[in-house]
């Protein structure tokens, strides 16, 4: 199965293309086909790298002033004939999503549903400066590959598996 990853900032989208399925995990071969990140959304000119294994390295800066174009940018280089990494987008089979906070709700990863997405919003006002735009860069991804599963990823869950003690109070 063919994950795209996405990590969606402030003013920036960072990517991965894995490969990742049964066989890959056990035998601890799970591929990165592609990466890249796009940065300075917003601004006069954005910075845009990419590479695909095997393919020459992809650098511009055209102006994509919102996080819609960065990832229909991010999914028109992963499919160029010249510079890609897959001849369609459909060949995706699901997109990671970072997620800062998930306050106590979520102790793992969660396949994208109306309710997971509302909680996440909630979760808003613990990540001000970060949630917004994992959310953001989530709503336009599943507009543009909503045949897929969205699996939202959380930064916090790690703290969920710690015993209390250990993260109520910080010291030795």
């Amino acid at each position: 199965m063919l994950v795209l990853v996405l990590n969606c900032g402030s003013s920036s989208v960072k990517f991965q293309l894995i490969r990742t399925g049964p066989e890959d995990i056990a035998s601890g071969s799970e591929a990165k086909l592609a990466r890249g990140n796009i940065e300075k959304i917003g601004m006069t000119t954005a910075t845009v790298t990419f590479r695909a294994e095997g393919r020459p390295l992809v650098r511009e800066t055209p102006v994509i002033l919102e996080h819609r174009v960065a990832i229909e940018r991010v999914l028109a280089l992963l499919t160029d004939p010249n510079a890609g990494a897959i001849k369609d987008r459909r060949e995706i089979g699901a997109v990671g999503h970072r997620v800062v906070h998930g306050g106590e709700k979520f102790s793992k990863s969660q396949i994208m549903n109306e309710e997971v997405y509302n909680e996440i919003v909630e979760c808003c006002e613990l990540a001000p400066l970060h949630n917004p735009h994992n959310v953001r860069g989530y709503e336009n991804a599943r507009d543009l590959l909503p045949d897929v599963p969205h699996v939202a990823v959380f930064d916090t869950a790690f703290h969920q598996t710690m015993p209390e003690h250990a993260y109520l109070y910080g010291l030795p």
